[in-house]
Protein backbone atom coordinates (compact mmCIF):
# COMPACT_ATOMS: atom_id res chain seq x y z
CA UNK A 1 0.00 0.00 0.00
CA UNK A 2 1.28 3.36 -0.55
CA UNK A 3 2.09 6.02 1.48
CA UNK A 4 1.38 9.47 1.89
CA UNK A 5 3.32 12.09 -0.47
CA UNK A 6 6.91 12.96 0.47
CA UNK A 7 6.29 16.28 -0.11
CA UNK A 8 2.18 17.02 2.09
CA UNK A 9 0.97 21.26 1.81
CA UNK A 10 0.58 22.67 4.56
CA UNK A 11 -2.63 24.08 3.24
CA UNK A 12 -5.59 23.17 0.66
CA UNK A 13 -5.00 24.64 -2.59
CA UNK A 14 -7.10 24.36 -5.69
CA UNK A 15 -6.18 22.02 -8.09
CA UNK A 16 -8.19 22.41 -12.09
CA UNK A 17 -8.97 19.02 -13.49
CA UNK A 18 -6.56 19.58 -16.61
CA UNK A 19 -3.55 19.11 -14.37
CA UNK A 20 -5.12 16.24 -12.06
CA UNK A 21 -4.22 13.60 -15.22
CA UNK A 22 -0.56 14.44 -15.27
CA UNK A 23 -0.44 12.95 -11.44
CA UNK A 24 -3.22 10.08 -12.00
CA UNK A 25 -0.54 7.77 -12.75
CA UNK A 26 -0.77 3.61 -13.54
CA UNK A 27 1.95 3.08 -10.65
CA UNK A 28 -0.73 5.39 -8.37
CA UNK A 29 -4.09 4.01 -9.45
CA UNK A 30 -2.67 0.84 -8.91
CA UNK A 31 -1.48 1.36 -5.18
CA UNK A 32 1.91 1.01 -5.95
CA UNK A 33 3.61 3.83 -5.64
CA UNK A 34 2.25 7.67 -4.95
CA UNK A 35 3.81 10.92 -6.35
CA UNK A 36 6.19 13.02 -4.69
CA UNK A 37 4.17 16.27 -4.48
CA UNK A 38 6.96 18.88 -5.17
CA UNK A 39 5.85 19.01 -9.04
CA UNK A 40 1.92 18.59 -7.99
CA UNK A 41 2.56 22.53 -5.86
CA UNK A 42 3.60 23.79 -8.95
CA UNK A 43 0.09 23.59 -10.39
CA UNK A 44 -2.89 24.59 -7.81
CA UNK A 45 -4.01 28.04 -7.08
CA UNK A 46 -3.81 28.61 -3.95
CA UNK A 47 -6.41 29.57 -1.40
CA UNK A 48 -6.33 32.71 1.10
CA UNK A 49 -3.85 32.40 3.24
CA UNK A 50 -5.71 34.36 6.56
CA UNK A 51 -8.07 31.37 6.35
CA UNK A 52 -7.44 28.82 9.24
CA UNK A 53 -9.79 26.73 7.38
CA UNK A 54 -7.09 25.84 4.69
CA UNK A 55 -4.85 24.03 7.24
CA UNK A 56 -4.40 20.17 5.91
CA UNK A 57 -2.82 19.01 9.29
CA UNK A 58 -6.48 18.56 11.06
CA UNK A 59 -7.60 16.54 7.84
CA UNK A 60 -4.21 14.37 7.88
CA UNK A 61 -4.56 13.86 11.24
CA UNK A 62 -7.99 12.51 10.76
CA UNK A 63 -7.47 10.29 7.80
CA UNK A 64 -4.61 8.65 10.02
CA UNK A 65 -6.86 8.16 12.67
CA UNK A 66 -9.32 6.56 10.40
CA UNK A 67 -7.04 4.26 9.20
CA UNK A 68 -5.81 3.35 12.05
CA UNK A 69 -9.19 2.51 13.26
CA UNK A 70 -10.54 1.15 10.45
CA UNK A 71 -7.73 -1.15 9.60
CA UNK A 72 -10.07 -4.08 9.11
CA UNK A 73 -13.30 -2.35 8.41
CA UNK A 74 -12.62 -0.23 5.73
CA UNK A 75 -16.12 1.03 4.19
CA UNK A 76 -16.82 1.24 8.52
CA UNK A 77 -14.61 4.57 8.05
CA UNK A 78 -17.53 6.67 5.98
CA UNK A 79 -20.06 6.98 8.81
CA UNK A 80 -16.61 8.26 11.06
CA UNK A 81 -15.48 10.49 9.26
CA UNK A 82 -18.08 12.23 7.38
CA UNK A 83 -19.19 14.01 10.22
CA UNK A 84 -15.56 14.80 11.14
CA UNK A 85 -14.76 16.17 7.98
CA UNK A 86 -17.65 17.95 7.81
CA UNK A 87 -17.20 19.86 10.77
CA UNK A 88 -12.99 20.16 10.32
CA UNK A 89 -13.71 21.41 7.05
CA UNK A 90 -15.93 24.28 7.20
CA UNK A 91 -17.84 25.09 3.96
CA UNK A 92 -20.42 26.82 2.07
CA UNK A 93 -22.28 24.59 -0.44
CA UNK A 94 -20.94 27.33 -2.97
CA UNK A 95 -17.18 26.52 -1.86
CA UNK A 96 -17.84 22.60 -1.52
CA UNK A 97 -19.27 22.45 -5.00
CA UNK A 98 -15.82 23.48 -6.50
CA UNK A 99 -14.09 20.02 -7.55
CA UNK A 100 -10.68 21.63 -7.44
CA UNK A 101 -10.62 21.50 -3.66
CA UNK A 102 -11.47 17.78 -3.79
CA UNK A 103 -9.35 17.44 -6.37
CA UNK A 104 -6.12 19.05 -4.61
CA UNK A 105 -7.60 17.14 -1.05
CA UNK A 106 -7.66 13.64 -2.74
CA UNK A 107 -4.14 13.55 -4.64
CA UNK A 108 -1.99 16.14 -2.60
CA UNK A 109 -3.32 16.07 0.45
CA UNK A 110 -4.27 12.48 1.28
CA UNK A 111 -4.09 9.91 -1.56
CA UNK A 112 -2.83 7.43 0.69
CA UNK A 113 -6.50 7.34 2.08
CA UNK A 114 -7.93 7.40 -1.01
CA UNK A 115 -5.84 4.09 -2.11
CA UNK A 116 -6.46 2.51 1.53
CA UNK A 117 -10.30 3.00 1.29
CA UNK A 118 -11.05 2.27 -2.30
CA UNK A 119 -8.45 0.16 -3.37
CA UNK A 120 -10.27 -2.68 -5.54
CA UNK A 121 -10.43 -6.24 -4.30
CA UNK A 122 -9.21 -9.11 -6.66
CA UNK A 123 -11.78 -11.18 -8.49
CA UNK A 124 -12.00 -13.77 -11.01
CA UNK A 125 -12.55 -11.09 -14.13
CA UNK A 126 -10.34 -8.17 -12.46
CA UNK A 127 -7.33 -10.08 -10.59
CA UNK A 128 -5.29 -6.68 -10.65
CA UNK A 129 -5.96 -4.30 -7.65
CA UNK A 130 -6.91 -0.88 -8.64
CA UNK A 131 -8.06 2.45 -8.10
CA UNK A 132 -10.74 4.11 -10.05
CA UNK A 133 -9.94 7.56 -11.28
CA UNK A 134 -13.22 8.97 -9.79
CA UNK A 135 -12.20 8.32 -6.28
CA UNK A 136 -9.41 11.12 -6.97
CA UNK A 137 -11.56 13.41 -9.50
CA UNK A 138 -14.95 12.25 -9.69
CA UNK A 139 -18.29 13.51 -9.62
CA UNK A 140 -19.79 14.54 -5.72
CA UNK A 141 -21.44 11.18 -5.33
CA UNK A 142 -17.92 9.25 -6.36
CA UNK A 143 -15.30 11.73 -5.06
CA UNK A 144 -13.81 9.61 -1.73
CA UNK A 145 -13.50 13.31 -0.25
CA UNK A 146 -16.68 15.38 -1.52
CA UNK A 147 -19.04 12.21 -1.04
CA UNK A 148 -18.43 12.35 2.40
CA UNK A 149 -18.66 16.07 3.05
CA UNK A 150 -21.82 16.08 0.71
CA UNK A 151 -23.47 13.34 2.85
CA UNK A 152 -22.60 14.85 6.42
CA UNK A 153 -24.42 18.25 4.94
CA UNK A 154 -27.72 16.20 3.33
CA UNK A 155 -27.72 13.98 6.28
CA UNK A 156 -26.97 16.08 9.21
CA UNK A 157 -30.38 17.31 11.16
CA UNK A 158 -29.54 20.96 12.31
CA UNK A 159 -26.03 20.85 14.56
CA UNK A 160 -26.89 16.89 14.97
CA UNK A 161 -24.62 14.23 13.04
CA UNK A 162 -25.89 11.06 14.36
CA UNK A 163 -27.86 11.03 11.04
CA UNK A 164 -25.24 11.01 9.33
CA UNK A 165 -23.59 7.86 10.67
CA UNK A 166 -26.59 6.36 10.12
CA UNK A 167 -27.24 7.38 6.36
CA UNK A 168 -23.15 6.04 5.78
CA UNK A 169 -23.92 2.89 6.62
CA UNK A 170 -25.36 2.18 3.79
CA UNK A 171 -23.19 2.52 1.06
CA UNK A 172 -25.86 2.13 -2.05
CA UNK A 173 -28.32 4.56 0.04
CA UNK A 174 -25.20 7.53 0.04
CA UNK A 175 -24.12 6.31 -3.38
CA UNK A 176 -28.24 7.08 -4.94
CA UNK A 177 -29.24 9.78 -2.54
CA UNK A 178 -26.57 12.36 -3.80
CA UNK A 179 -27.93 12.06 -6.77
CA UNK A 180 -31.10 12.92 -6.38
CA UNK A 181 -32.57 16.53 -6.39
CA UNK A 182 -35.30 16.08 -3.91
CA UNK A 183 -32.29 15.03 -1.08
CA UNK A 184 -31.76 18.68 -0.70
CA UNK A 185 -35.55 18.55 1.14
CA UNK A 186 -34.42 18.15 4.56
CA UNK A 187 -37.49 16.15 5.58
CA UNK A 188 -37.07 13.71 2.90
CA UNK A 189 -33.83 12.97 4.45
CA UNK A 190 -34.47 12.32 7.69
CA UNK A 191 -37.06 9.86 6.99
CA UNK A 192 -34.97 8.42 5.01
CA UNK A 193 -32.55 7.78 8.15
CA UNK A 194 -35.42 7.07 9.89
CA UNK A 195 -36.46 3.82 7.75
CA UNK A 196 -32.92 2.59 8.23
CA UNK A 197 -32.96 3.15 11.97
CA UNK A 198 -36.32 1.28 11.96
CA UNK A 199 -35.05 -1.69 10.26
CA UNK A 200 -37.86 -1.26 7.28
CA UNK A 201 -35.05 -0.29 4.98
CA UNK A 202 -31.71 -2.30 5.18
CA UNK A 203 -29.81 -3.67 2.31
CA UNK A 204 -28.15 -1.84 -0.20
CA UNK A 205 -31.35 -3.64 -2.92
CA UNK A 206 -34.01 -2.05 -0.61
CA UNK A 207 -32.17 0.90 -0.72
CA UNK A 208 -32.20 1.62 -4.25
CA UNK A 209 -35.71 0.24 -5.28
CA UNK A 210 -37.11 2.54 -1.86
CA UNK A 211 -35.14 5.77 -3.74
CA UNK A 212 -36.27 5.17 -7.15
CA UNK A 213 -40.02 5.29 -5.75
CA UNK A 214 -39.51 8.41 -4.37
CA UNK A 215 -37.71 9.78 -7.04
CA UNK A 216 -40.77 8.91 -9.56
CA UNK A 217 -43.86 9.72 -6.81
CA UNK A 218 -41.48 13.40 -6.45
CA UNK A 219 -42.66 14.18 -10.20
CA UNK A 220 -46.08 14.57 -9.30
CA UNK A 221 -46.17 15.10 -5.46
CA UNK A 222 -44.43 17.77 -4.06
CA UNK A 223 -42.92 16.21 -0.65
CA UNK A 224 -42.84 20.10 0.76
CA UNK A 225 -46.24 20.81 0.93
CA UNK A 226 -46.86 17.39 2.29
CA UNK A 227 -43.59 18.08 4.80
CA UNK A 228 -42.61 21.42 4.94
CA UNK A 229 -39.26 22.85 6.18
CA UNK A 230 -38.30 25.50 8.86
CA UNK A 231 -37.14 28.74 6.36
CA UNK A 232 -32.98 28.31 6.23
CA UNK A 233 -31.56 31.22 8.05
CA UNK A 234 -28.27 31.60 6.78
CA UNK A 235 -26.47 33.70 9.83
CA UNK A 236 -26.19 29.80 12.20
CA UNK A 237 -23.83 28.74 8.89
CA UNK A 238 -22.03 31.78 8.55
CA UNK A 239 -21.27 32.06 12.07
CA UNK A 240 -20.32 28.20 12.53
CA UNK A 241 -17.51 28.73 9.55
CA UNK A 242 -16.58 32.44 10.97
CA UNK A 243 -15.37 30.08 14.32
CA UNK A 244 -13.15 27.79 12.38
CA UNK A 245 -10.31 29.00 13.47
CA UNK A 246 -10.65 29.08 17.34
CA UNK A 247 -12.54 25.31 17.16
CA UNK A 248 -11.24 22.87 18.86
CA UNK A 249 -10.16 19.71 17.01
CA UNK A 250 -13.40 17.38 16.88
CA UNK A 251 -13.71 14.39 19.01
CA UNK A 252 -12.70 10.98 18.13
CA UNK A 253 -14.95 8.91 20.06
CA UNK A 254 -17.71 11.49 20.21
CA UNK A 255 -19.58 13.21 17.53
CA UNK A 256 -19.01 17.04 16.57
CA UNK A 257 -22.02 19.37 16.43
CA UNK A 258 -22.62 21.03 13.33
CA UNK A 259 -24.21 24.95 12.44
CA UNK A 260 -26.87 25.63 15.05
CA UNK A 261 -29.55 25.22 12.91
CA UNK A 262 -32.97 24.51 13.65
CA UNK A 263 -33.32 20.39 12.90
CA UNK A 264 -35.81 19.19 11.14
CA UNK A 265 -39.88 19.31 12.34
CA UNK A 266 -40.42 15.78 13.56
CA UNK A 267 -44.12 16.05 12.22
CA UNK A 268 -42.60 16.56 8.76
CA UNK A 269 -40.22 13.70 8.92
CA UNK A 270 -43.17 11.62 10.50
CA UNK A 271 -45.46 12.20 7.33
CA UNK A 272 -43.08 11.68 5.06
CA UNK A 273 -41.97 8.62 7.03
CA UNK A 274 -45.34 7.01 7.00
CA UNK A 275 -45.41 8.24 3.22
CA UNK A 276 -42.21 6.62 2.20
CA UNK A 277 -42.88 3.51 3.96
CA UNK A 278 -46.19 2.82 1.77
CA UNK A 279 -44.14 3.47 -1.01
CA UNK A 280 -41.92 1.05 -0.27
CA UNK A 281 -44.43 -1.56 -0.30
CA UNK A 282 -44.75 -1.67 -3.35
CA UNK A 283 -41.65 -0.59 -4.75
CA UNK A 284 -39.60 -3.00 -7.21
CA UNK A 285 -36.92 -4.89 -4.93
CA UNK A 286 -34.76 -7.49 -6.83
CA UNK A 287 -34.73 -10.56 -5.11
CA UNK A 288 -37.96 -9.62 -2.72
CA UNK A 289 -40.50 -11.96 -3.26
CA UNK A 290 -43.18 -9.91 -3.63
CA UNK A 291 -41.51 -7.21 -5.98
CA UNK A 292 -43.16 -7.44 -9.62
Amino acid sequence: MITKPHHVPERLALLAASAVDLFLTEELLKGRQVHGGVDLAKVVDPLPEDDARWSVDPIRSLVEDAMFEFREDRTGADAWLAPRLHATLRLTRREAADKRLWNHLALAVAPDYVAWRHLSEPTAKRPERRIAAERFRGVADRQCFSRLWWAAELFRNGPDYEPVEAACGNQDLVHTVLRMELIDHRPTAQALVRLLKNGQVTTGREANGLTAAINTAGATLTYDVLAPDEPRDPAPLRAWIAEAGSALPVGRHELPEGPDEEPVPQESVTALTDYFAELFETAPVRGRKNAD
